[in-house]
């Protein structure tokens, strides 16, 4: 396994918290370090436990599905890639200023739903023979930097990325998908 693919899978799972990161200072005039570090302190955190529980849960359904555990991978990275996609080609983005999004149950429904992704992906750890421990540990510190990025630059990259990068991330994870099942089919 090559060693920056847990870099390049941190990356293209952090693109939901990037995105939402980006768009959180335009809903809050006034972000104080704070929030932004309990909003990146979020993301990273469930982005790097969501993938822990799937490997978990794979594990434990590894001996069933191991003679095709590459089409598990190749489905449940393809579909989320590919939701990943459209979700960034949308333009629905609306934000209540009557609350604070940076804390409470709406920082945890953020930092939970941008993760949904992460628990899927686990799943195909299990196929991947990789670290676990430190493949989470960098998915964990960089969603963390890349939240705390998009919240500290969020108006200047907002209007210059906009929600491109959650397309790239899930272009990315499909691409992954893809590899693993080549990967498999070629053996």
């Amino acid at each position: 396994m090559n060693p920056l693919f847990p870099l390049f899978l941190g990356l293209s799972l952090s693109m939901d918290a990037f995105a939402v990161s980006v768009a959180m200072p335009f809903c809050v005039p006034t972000l104080s370090m704070k929030q932004i570090c309990r909003v990146a302190g979020a993301f990273g955190f469930f982005q790097a436990l969501m993938p822990l529980l799937g490997w978990g849960l794979g594990n434990l359904a590894s001996k069933a599905i191991a003679p095709f555990d590459h089409w598990v991978a190749f489905a449940l990275l393809g579909f989320i890639g590919g939701k990943m996609v459209l979700e960034g080609l949308r333009n629905d983005e609306e934000c209540d200023t009557r609350s604070d999004p940076t804390s409470g149950w709406t920082l945890l429904t953020l930092a939970v739903g941008t993760s949904i992704d992460a628990l899927a992906v686990g799943f195909s750890f299990v196929a991947l023979e990789l670290n676990v421990w430190s493949t989470v540990a960098i998915i964990g510190a960089v969603t963390f930097s890349l939240s705390w990025v998009g919240m500290v630059g969020g108006r200047q990259i907002g209007r210059f990325l906009g929600k491109r990068m959650e397309v790239l991330g899930g272009l990315v994870l499909i691409g992954i998908g893809l590899k693993i099942l080549f990967e498999h089919l070629s053996k």
